[in-house]
């Protein structure tokens, strides 16, 4: 599942035809780098990619004095089929991707007790950070926010939640941990 396309497919058949800079702007306001793994830089990219496989059409350019042209996209029958279907994707589709620190849990048998405690600190204080940024977001509602966007806000910050909960646990077990 391609979550830019699902970003893109989605905002033209929500909000209507826009152009690139609008859809780079909407997530931006929306925030898409905190919930998703849009990243606005991918999307121009994936504007034309849609266009060639014909699940948006150009329709029209518009341009604003000085600025560059821009071209406004609408969604097509067959964008909608797709977005449709990457919907469908994202919501049966359950991937619980391994974590990295975990492999380096497993393989830290010969590391300073005191320096893999520093690590699993270091990784808290980042955690909490993120969870504060998520906290700031429910503090600082934009205009047409919605319930939806408060449950997104709600399972990043319980994962994350989560998390550190489980590195506060790695923490009153490192000295348990077998060394070598």
């Amino acid at each position: 599942m391609n979550p830019t396309r699902l970003f893109v497919l989605g905002a033209l058949s929500k909000r209507g035809p826009m152009h690139g800079h609008q859809l780079r702007r909407d997530a931006r306001v929306d925030r898409a780098e905190l919930w998703s793994q849009v990243k606005p830089g991918s999307l121009y990219g994936a504007l034309h990619r849609l266009e060639g496989e014909g699940l948006i059409r150009p329709l029209r350019t518009e341009q604003d004095g000085a600025l560059p042209a821009r071209t406004v996209y609408e969604i097509t029958a067959e964008g909608i089929r797709e977005l449709r279907a990457l919907r469908d994707e994202a919501f049966t589709e359950f991937e619980l991707k391994p974590d990295p620190v975990d492999l380096a849990l497993a393989v830290s048998a010969d590391l300073d007790r005191d320096v893999l405690r520093g690590y699993v600190e270091d990784r808290i204080a980042v955690l909490a950070a993120r969870e504060l940024q998520f906290d700031h977001q429910l503090d600082r509602r934009w205009p047409d926010q919605s319930t939806a966007d408060d449950l997104i806000v709600a399972h990043a910050k319980m994962r994350i939640q989560t998390e550190i909960a489980w590195h506060k646990k790695v923490l009153a077990d490192i000295d348990k941990l077998e060394a070598r």
